[in-house]
């Protein structure tokens, strides 16, 4: 069912907080940047010093993207404005349980992402600053299969991401709702 401009006027004016805001924008643009860079890497020959810099650049980034992913959580249960629901019905379960799968997959790439790392027998260097020590150690033979998983959630989370956008897109020309705008600053 699709609402008239004057029934949306409500969420026209609602605005998530600015922090909730940067976590959100920060969030996409690691997650794509993260997962051009192993699409990048994955077209050079192995043992290459350029492939090894965006290996390392998107371990450290990765680095970045756990800790943003855990202060964006603890943000959102603590402090972030909670607006109410755009849409009710089934509009509201997809938006829902598409949050959430999201919420859940990012955390898994999370863990993958170390245990895959861990499974190589390799440190973390972030940024060549230091190094993330290994808290459980990983059999080798696992690594395949952890990095197959690894790369199947990255690119799950990435078609989920590109369905969310295109669901605000709709919301935005089509329903003309706000719901867009939300996430867009308050100014």
């Amino acid at each position: 069912m699709t609402q008239s401009p004057s029934a949306a006027a409500p969420a026209d004016l609602a605005h998530y907080d600015r922090t909730t805001i940067a976590f959100h924008w920060l969030t996409a643009l690691l997650v794509v940047g993260l997962f051009a860079l192993a699409e990048a890497w994955s077209f050079l020959p192995r043992g290459t010093s350029t492939r090894r810099l965006l290996q390392s650049l998107h371990i450290s980034l990765g680095l970045v993207f756990a800790a943003v992913f855990v202060l964006r959580a603890v943000w959102r249960l603590s402090a972030g404005r909670r607006l109410p629901p755009a849409a009710g019905g089934w509009l509201r379960v997809a938006s829902t349980g598409m949050h959430g799968l999201l919420y859940a997959l990012m955390a898994a790439q999370i863990v993958l992402g170390f245990l895959f790392r861990w499974a190589q027998g390799e440190p973390f260097a972030f940024f060549g600053l230091f190094d993330v020590p290994t808290l459980i150690p990983i059999d080798r033979e696992q690594r395949r299969f952890i990095g197959g998983l690894h790369d199947t959630v990255a690119w799950t989370i990435v078609v989920l991401a590109l369905l969310h956008a295109l669901a605000g897109l709709f919301h935005h020309y089509c329903m003309r709702d706000g719901v867009l705008r939300r996430m867009l600053s308050s100014r």
